[in-house]
């Protein structure tokens, strides 16, 4: 009888090291996926000045587009957590219109052969980064599910294993936005 009962002990141990295993596997995706996001949100942010510069040189009176996007940039940057990361990245796009809409007014700045390669850039990063933040989504997802579930969440919780946050868009920035080069 007493075998018996160290059979059911191993078995239950063996589960709770496996389940632990697999919310540290989770945990961990989470955050390299987070990771993922922050190099093609630093990719774009480290394109941005280039492409300022090159329409500063077109645009010298649109001071006001400027400074819009210099402070968008620097609080996207600070921003850490993906809530933080996410209401900043919607003003950054905000801003970034502005500029493109900026750029319109400007025929021979369309047709300079540096903007549009640095256009091209940015249009590969959004794309990128919209990858990015499924797939960090995707991931949240799996994770919260697993931490959520029966009997998991109970040495989830015991464990300090947390709900994450997905990386959202906000209400005003689901539509489509119209960049015309």
């Amino acid at each position: 009888m007493g075998w018996i009962i160290g059979i059911i002990i191993l078995i239950v141990v063996i589960y709770l090291i496996s389940l632990y295993n697999r919310l540290v596997v989770l945990k961990n995706k989470v955050d390299n996926s987070w990771a993922q996001v922050d190099v093609q949100l630093k990719r774009r942010y480290d394109l941005i000045p280039n492409l300022v510069e090159t329409v500063k040189g077109y645009a010298t009176h649109e001071k006001e587009v400027f400074e819009n996007i210099a402070k968008a940039r620097q609080v996207a940057i600070s921003a850490q957590s993906p809530a933080e990361k996410s209401q900043a990245e919607n003003q950054l796009t905000q801003a970034l219109r502005q500029l493109f809409a900026v750029a319109e007014a400007y025929p021979e700045l369309k047709a300079n052969e540096n903007f549009m390669h640095l256009q091209n850039e940015l249009s590969e990063t959004e794309n990128k980064i919209a990858y990015s933040r499924q797939f960090y989504n995707d991931t949240v997802f799996m994770y919260n599910s697993t931490i959520e579930k029966f009997p998991t969440n109970i040495f989830a919780g015991m464990l300090h294993f947390v709900k994450r946050d997905f990386f959202q868009v906000e209400e005003g920035e689901k539509a489509l936005p119209e960049v015309k080069f």
